[in-house]
């Protein structure tokens, strides 16, 4: 059971989602690799595997 998400819970988890997906896309930018879960195992995906930053996210650092 999922408890519902409060106003500030939802900003909290917007901003944790969209940092992370900025620190995602600055490894991108530096060909640097990162390591992710998938399918219950540890992949590491080189730079020119990460999908680009949504356009919806502010690139600025």
């Amino acid at each position: 059971m999922q408890i519902p998400l409060t106003e500030i819970h939802q900003k909290i988890d917007a901003g944790v989602k969209a940092a992370i997906a900025k620190a995602i896309e600055r490894h991108r930018r530096l060909g640097e690799s990162i390591s992710i879960w998938q399918d219950g195992q540890v992949v590491t995906l080189t730079a020119d595997q990460i999908p680009p930053l949504d356009s919806t996210v502010s690139h600025s650092e």
